[in-house]
């Protein structure tokens, strides 16, 4: 009856492991099929040798971390040995009762010692976890502030902002404690090891052939979860993103009528996050079971061998009660952190897919960048050498220029310009016809495909990009303020400057009269994105941040087109006094804004059609003419 039970029970569990072991084989195929175009096929290592640098860096508490973990693990080894080792003393056929103070003062101190160990690991895995976060953001941050203009042309805000925030939160939890599981279970599993070989080597072989049969199910099981949570990772970028369009585009969406569509387009994603999600922790599900199964069939083996030769002998040794209870707590010892290494298989897979976004966001090739020999001069973006900057006198030309934003739409074609410092430049024509793409290249948010840009007659690749952006002042159609107080706003370009040349700035702009009637004066919060301001004071205060900053040459992109026509009246005269002295672009759709400028450029399809003061070109009646008379009329 046994030798039955015994066959039935084999015929089981290898129909059990059959069933798995098609079913991870299906699924991995189904996995292949799918991505076989993706990126990311399978686990990268190289992904994980560059975030492992991170938490290697805190050198302290990583050591910190490894040592109280060493030892807890040996801790957990001598503990069923001195168990074993009570009951031989206390319940064997000659017991010795004068040891019990020994035993006694042996668990009180395994108690002091786990209790300092354990707070001592939480300890330094908690201060790894703070410092993987914020090393990953600091770096995904400072990538950032050097990426160029294109980058944020093409990429959605909400896929930048789960970087920074979701994905490293949840990478920097990984590593911390999953270090904690990984140190602590490669050193219970080989203390257990060491252990259970000099006490019995054939019950050792129990645990020795099942442990490999664990671990190939684990990772069977690898590729199926990383697939899983990377479609999670991608759907929770989409529905940030939609987050942050919501919000911004709250007032359109009210004005529209239109909250009805935007929910149900958001259900519709949230509900897809949520199936993925489930399906995600699905999958994760099957791998603990599965591992947990195979554990206690070793528990059960070896149990059942044991107790055949318990109070016998088995392979020369005297298998005691004692001993057979030693083997038992080793082998769930044993079990207990290869389950808790392959839950933490899945976790990683989790990690990975997070992992896979911020390597891609830090490693983002640039596309300007400056040279080695500039950096060595002028510094870098985030540490720049102010003190070696060469002052700026605001000649400018475009030498020879072509551009495109692709290749096959070239929008400059052998562009030539000259503009004298101090000299004030419209350009004018009709959207699309390359006037923003002359201002994009001279700011360097983008370099020409051929040609030069030189700035007082160098090129300004020579030179660092932040020697040229400090030297600008740039005013958009839409203004941009930040949370925080008007004088925070207008020195936002200059964090040193005094309240004189703050309030000096504000009257320059005309914006001291209307700051003044505020509530707290410039103490007053103006909310988000100066969300308490109308449009036109918003647009003064750009305009006192651009004061103060003092650039030599000045870019105004449609500054007067979104604004009432008394502020335009204020701003038309501030930009004409603002403008004296300094290299100035404008671009104006409004042609009675730029009638005092010293040049005014008809741009047609990338090139220069007509040149002239704006009496110049009346007197030609030619493009200028026409646009002008027909704004005039309307």
């Amino acid at each position: 009856m046994t030798k039955i039970l015994i066959i039935i029970g084999i015929i089981v569990i290898s129909l059990l492991f059959s069933s798995l072991y098609i079913f991870l084989i299906y699924q991995n195929h189904k996995i292949k099929t799918r991505n076989k175009d993706e990126k990311y096929q399978k686990i990268n290592t190289s992904i994980w040798k560059k975030v492992l640098k991170v938490v290697f860096r805190d050198k302290k508490h990583f050591a910190g971390l490894a040592i109280t973990i060493t030892l807890t693990a040996i801790l957990d080894v001598l503990t069923p040995y001195v168990n074993s080792s009570v009951i031989e003393t206390f319940f064997s056929d000659t017991p010795n009762f004068d040891l019990k103070y020994l035993y006694i003062g042996l668990y009180v101190l395994f108690a002091v010692m786990y209790m300092i160990l354990i707070a001592l690991f939480i300890y330094n895995a908690g201060r790894i976890e703070a410092f993987v976060a914020y090393e990953l953001r600091k770096e995904a941050f400072e990538k950032l502030q050097e990426l160029p203009f294109s980058y944020y042309d093409k990429t959605k805000a909400g896929w930048i902002i789960s970087r920074l925030t979701s994905d490293s939160r949840k990478l920097s939890e990984i590593l911390s404690w999953g270090f904690v599981d990984l140190l602590w279970g490669f050193f219970t599993m080989f203390n257990v090891l060491v252990m259970i070989y000099i006490t019995n080597v054939r019950l050792a072989l129990i645990i020795t052939v099942i442990a490999p049969i664990m671990f190939s199910i684990a990772m069977l099981f690898r590729k199926i979860i990383l697939d899983a949570y990377r479609k999670v990772r991608k759907t929770n970028s989409k529905i940030t993103s939609a987050f942050d369009q919501n919000v911004d585009g709250a007032k359109t969406t009210k004005t529209l009528v239109i909250e009805d569509k935007m929910k149900a387009e958001f259900d519709e994603l949230a509900l897809t996050m949520k199936k993925e999600a489930i399906h995600a922790v699905i999958r994760s599900s099957f791998l603990w079971p599965a591992i947990l199964i195979i554990g206690y069939i070793g528990v059960a083996i070896t149990l059942g061998i044991g107790s055949n030769y318990a109070l016998g002998n088995v392979a020369g040794v005297v298998l005691k009660v004692s001993t057979l209870y030693l083997f038992i707590n080793y082998t769930t010892l044993f079990f207990d952190p290869v389950m808790s290494i392959s839950h933490l298989i899945g976790n990683i897979q989790q990690a990975e897919a997070a992992a896979e976004r911020i390597v891609e966001l830090i490693e983002t090739p640039l596309e300007i960048t400056d040279t080695e020999e500039v950096k060595e001069k002028y510094g870098t973006i985030t540490n720049p050498k102010y003190e070696n900057f060469d002052q700026l006198i605001g000649d400018v030309e475009f030498k020879n220029i072509k551009f495109g934003y692709n290749e096959n739409e070239i929008i400059l074609d052998n562009f030539n310009l000259k503009i004298k410092a101090g000299t004030s430049v419209a350009l004018v024509g009709k959207t699309g016809n390359g006037k923003t793409t002359i201002i994009n290249l001279l700011c360097r948010f983008y370099e020409p495909l051929e040609g030069e840009i030189l700035i007082d007659g160098v090129d300004y690749r020579k030179r660092s990009q932040t020697w040229l952006h400090t030297n600008l002042g740039y005013v958009l159609q839409d203004p941009h303020l930040f949370s925080g107080t008007v004088k925070e706003n207008i020195a936002y370009g200059k964090k040193d400057a005094t309240m004189e040349e703050i309030i000096d700035a504000a009257k320059k702009a005309q914006a001291h009269d209307f700051i003044m009637k505020l509530e707290k004066g410039y103490d007053t919060d103006i909310g988000e994105d100066g969300s308490k301001l109308s449009q036109g004071e918003k647009q003064l205060l750009c305009f006192a941040r651009t004061i103060l900053i003092d650039p030599k040459i000045l870019i105004l992109d449609e500054a007067t087109s979104s604004i009432d026509t008394k502020t335009e009246v204020q701003i038309q005269e501030v930009t004409n006094n603002f403008m004296k002295g300094r290299t100035t672009f404008i671009v104006a759709h409004r042609l009675s804004t730029i009638i005092a400028c010293d040049l005014i450029l008809v741009i047609i399809d990338g090139k220069i059609q007509e040149s002239g003061t704006h009496e110049e070109l009346l007197n030609k009646q030619g493009l200028y003419y026409n646009l002008y008379k027909n704004q005039f009329e309307d």
